[in-house]
């Protein structure tokens, strides 16, 4: 696959189906901006961050550490930031305050890419990019727990990534995706805003959309997906009414449909979806939770103590066992967290056990842990060896 091409070059305005072939084969225009992007690669850092009047800062293990130069004024800022944005993202910027595009940046011959969000504070211009992983890491590299791998083995249904933002979502859904893809030989295709990791086809065909570029928006893409023979699809995030009943439907109608939520765990994932919706649809959006999710992956990253690795995600996994739609059905999710405590024979873990296996692996220190702890009591019983699991309480 062509990786070299920036979208954002794409600046003309898109038809119905959003694409420009004229821009699309035209190299990227050097920035001045590109040189704090090569900053963040040589440093290995995860994050750039620039603010009018302090220096651009990059996030190296963790921590955001300024670059040694001086601060960015508000002239400067505009002069470097407003060249990134094309017709779409400017328009984006000037009527929200904001805009997310992918960028890329060639670094000793190699092109890497950026998810970037411009911003408004206080009246001035300001960027927060995320370095997106040129290789997409196998589950091993990301320290994720052997039962997510269950979770690629669908034909069909719906798998949820839970956390905030920055908790390494997109990656993990990216790393379930490519072990798709060096096993079967099906259709993968993705409806992003903006595309993050580029693929590299091995046994799976592989079409990328992105949001304004490839297709106008989101609701158009999803229309044309369904003529478009998807095996599996990327959905993006399950931000309104509209783009989860539009996942649930294509899980319904056969395909393995991936998407991302922001909650804090996997049993309050439930709660979140139904928020989306008037309260007089929970019944049926409850029923059709039960009977077509198959697992919601929550994870939060945290800072490592392992030499050579910078972050590792704490990882909970609710699979949708007969148990979990029960609960889910009869409105009882407060009973989800003990039914995925004692759930490890179907691949379930809380983030009890998670921190427990990081601690033990030597991943990450107790204070971190515990700093992140939903019950610091049963996080210490488990250290202790101490077995929490309760089956009679459900």
């Amino acid at each position: 696959m062509a990786t070299a091409q920036s979208n954002e070059n794409r600046s003309a305005a898109p038809d119905d189906d959003g694409f420009d072939i004229s821009k699309y084969f035209h190299k990227k225009k050097e920035l001045e901006v590109d040189k704090l992007f090569r900053a963040l690669v040589k440093l290995e850092g995860s994050d750039l961050h620039m603010k009018v009047g302090r220096p651009p800062m990059v996030r190296v293990r963790n921590e955001l550490r300024p670059l040694n130069r001086g601060p960015v004024d508000a002239e400067e800022m505009v002069r470097l930031l407003v060249p990134m944005m094309n017709e779409r993202s400017r328009k984006y910027f000037d009527e929200e305050g904001g805009a997310d595009f992918a960028y890329t940046c060639e670094v000793d011959g190699i092109i890497w890419r950026f998810r970037v969000n411009l911003l408004q504070q206080m009246g001035n211009m300001g960027l927060v990019a995320r370095r997106v992983n040129n290789k997409i890491p196998d589950f091993a590299g990301l320290f994720l727990p052997p039962s997510i791998e269950r979770l690629c083995n669908y034909d069909q249904g719906m798998i949820l990534l839970a956390g905030v933002t920055g908790s390494g979502k997109s990656t993990t859904i990216a790393s379930m995706l490519n072990y798709v893809n060096q096993r079967e030989r099906v259709h993968i295709l993705t409806l992003e805003d903006p595309i993050e990791f580029v693929f590299t086809e091995d046994k799976a065909l592989i079409n990328q959309r992105e949001i304004g570029i490839d297709v106008k928006d989101f609701k158009i893409g999803m229309k044309h997906a369904v003529r478009e023979d998807p095996d599996i699809m990327l959905v993006g995030e399950m931000r309104d009414e509209e783009t989860f009943m539009t996942a649930i439907h294509a899980a319904e109608t056969g395909h393995l449909v991936f998407g991302t939520i922001h909650a804090s765990s996997a049993s309050s994932t439930i709660g979140r979806i139904l928020d989306l919706f008037p309260e007089e649809l929970h019944g049926a959006i409850r029923s059709a939770i039960a009977f077509n999710m198959k697992g919601i992956v929550a994870q939060k990253l945290l800072r490592s103590i392992r030499p050579g690795v910078a972050r590792v995600p704490t990882v909970e996994i609710m699979m949708f066992t007969p148990m979990i739609k029960k609960l889910v059905l009869e409105l009882q999710d407060h009973k989800l967290p003990d039914a995925i405590r004692i759930g490890a024979e179907d691949g379930m873990q809380d983030f009890t056990m998670s921190l427990k296996h990081l601690i033990d692996d030597q991943l990450i220190d107790r204070p971190t842990a515990f700093e992140v702890a939903p019950n610091p009591d049963a996080l210490k019983m488990a250290l202790k060896g101490i077995n929490v699991s309760q089956p009679g309480i459900l």
